[in-house]
């Protein structure tokens, strides 16, 4: 989709979470303290089915590359704006909770269970189903 930006490595590790009925997700605390206040919530930027929680710093950096690409081919303009359309600066709250927007929890299949992974400079969010699949090859 987009070409690789460089991100400080910093979030390892997998945790199994549950959404509660506001569709909010309690992050693991050694996550949260990376994060901040606030964050951002995209679509994967590999067009995977699964969510990424980027810092802010990282989230303008990769933004500002990006924006920095030439934008003559179609598909990547379209792929930039689908990615953008769905960006989401995402309060924390003070029990360590972010509100998924609900076209994106549609998007990932997130329903109860969420995966909640270390992807070095970013988090992922996957539904066990979709993680297993992309594991087991069923699916890019």
């Amino acid at each position: 989709m987009f070409q690789a930006q460089e991100m400080q490595a910093k979030f390892f590790g997998a945790y199994e979470h549950s959404l509660d009925v506001k569709g909010r997700l309690t992050l693991p605390a050694k996550f949260r303290n990376l994060l901040g206040e606030k964050c951002f919530i995209t679509r994967s930027q590999f067009e995977d089915k699964c969510l990424v929680i980027w810092t802010q710093d990282d989230f303008y950096s990769f933004a500002n590359s990006v924006q920095a690409q030439d934008f003559s081919n179609p598909l990547l303009r379209r792929n930039m704006r689908l990615w953008a359309s769905e960006a989401f600066d995402i309060e924390i709250d003070k029990a360590g909770r972010l509100a998924l927007p609900q076209s994106l929890r549609r998007f990932a299949q997130l329903e109860r269970e969420v995966l909640v992974h270390g992807a070095i400079g970013t988090i992922e969010l996957w539904s066990p189903e979709l993680w297993e699949s992309m594991q087991s090859g069923d699916i890019s």
